[in-house]
């Protein structure tokens, strides 16, 4: 059983039995100053790891003489404290050890902290969350593991802020639809794939989205922003945050502002990566829509403010745009009323029909471009999106001539007249 301590002590017999009694037969004391030195052979450590002192085997634990192969048996040990001790010591080996991530040492620390991050004593498991959480090079597995915890003290550090975290567990994560708490964290990472980006904005939390969209770390596609903007309609608190991502591209800014506050439109006016032109554009919808609110103020009625508009020759569709922004639905009625020449109550029937059809040929009777049925689908009829008719080859009208009419003609609209 001592043959490892003839290997430790050489030929000194006299040291060799010195040892030999003290690890069997000395007092707990007398074992445990064997296990604190640093110099004690390493096999000799490996055999105080079993022990029947909690105060050696933690003394083991913290030891870094102690070989790594002893990892697994203090892993399991019954003592919480040896078993906090081996976790702080294990996450300061890891630099080490792990830029060799297919040498036998390595193998031994993991397979330990897989143990400990499986633990049933709480603190346990938050002590390596927290240890790990700020380390580049922690094993995925193990995150993996804290990762996906049932308790937030463990899980939440690590979905936040381990970088070693793998992509996949993230995923796995937001499929099994976690708490809210749990998709901001996902959201707020330093950094975040593309995949991820859309993973989190199809949770559908409007929270975690909004962490998202503000985190400058976070990889966004132009697939993704289109799908956000569309969604941003009804988040105002995203606006602006939009409007500063370094990904937006200049269709994507004219679609933005479409239907933001006047500060939004400020952040995208004053972005110096848009072109004059675009920076004009937006610039004139700032101008309009200020005009929009201003002449009248909030007390103007729509029936005088439309009167105003059509004498001055401006019933434009940037108007009727800008009063979907404002959700002026009223004034929205009456300029349609006006320009397709119906009645506002036959205009308000084909609105809110629950269909995207008579919408369309509605804007194509008030001789309206195809974006302004789009946005009408959107914000004043409330269709959602698998609904939509969206404008053929960008901007063309998708129903024929024939379908405009036989809907026209539904609601008492004779086109011969």
């Amino acid at each position: 059983m001592f043959r490892f301590l003839k290997k430790a002590l050489g030929f000194d017999r006299k040291l060799y039995e010195k040892q030999k009694n003290l690890l069997v037969g000395g007092t707990p004391a007398q074992r445990q100053e064997i296990a604190d030195n640093a110099d004690t052979h390493p096999e000799a450590l490996y055999f105080l790891a079993r022990d029947a002192d909690p105060g050696v085997r933690r003394a083991v634990a913290l030891n870094k003489a102690t070989p790594v192969q002893a990892s697994a048996l203090l892993a399991n040990d019954r003592s919480v404290d040896v078993r906090m001790a081996l976790a702080a010591r294990l996450v300061e080996l890891l630099p080490g050890l792990s830029a060799d991530k297919h040498s036998q040492l390595y193998s031994y620390a993991v397979q330990a902290l897989g143990v400990l991050a499986q633990d049933e004593v709480l603190k346990i498991r938050k002590a390596l969350a927290t240890a790990l959480k700020d380390h580049a090079k922690a094993p995925p597995k193990v995150v993996g593991q804290l990762a996906k915890d049932v308790e937030r003290e463990v899980s939440e550090p690590i979905l936040r802020f381990c970088v070693a975290l793998a992509d996949g567990d993230l995923l796995e994560i937001l499929a099994d639809h976690p708490a809210p708490w749990a998709i901001s964290a996902i959201a707020g990472r330093p950094a975040v794939s593309a995949r991820v980006s859309d993973a989190v904005v199809e949770s559908n939390d409007v929270t975690a989205s909004g962490v998202l969209i503000r985190n400058a770390g976070a990889m966004f596609t132009d697939e993704l922003l289109h799908k956000i903007i569309d969604r941003a309609r009804d988040c105002p608190d995203w606006h602006e945050d939009i409007a500063m991502r370094k990904e937006l591209s200049l269709d994507l800014a004219r679609k933005l502002s479409g239907f933001v506050s006047e500060a939004v439109l400020g952040v995208l006016e004053k972005r110096k990566d848009f072109d004059s032109v675009t920076r004009k554009e937006i610039a004139d919808i700032v101008k309009r829509r200020i005009e929009f609110r201003r002449p009248g103020g909030m007390l103007e009625s729509s029936e005088h403010k439309i009167e105003r508009y059509v004498a001055s020759g401006k019933l434009t569709p940037g108007v009727i745009l800008d009063a979907l922004a404002w959700q002026d639905h009223k004034f929205v009625l009456l300029a349609l009323a006006h320009l397709s020449k119906m009645h506002p109550i036959v205009v308000e029937k084909m609105l809110h029909a629950g269909s995207a059809k008579p919408i369309v040929a509605l804007c194509w009777k008030a001789g309206l471009p195809m974006r302004v049925a789009m946005e009408l689908q959107h914000s004043y009829a409330r269709l959602q999106p698998k609904d939509f008719m969206n404008a053929k080859g960008g901007t063309e009208y998708p129903m024929s001539p024939e379908e405009i009419k036989w809907q026209l003609e539904f609601y008492g609209i004779d086109l011969t007249v």
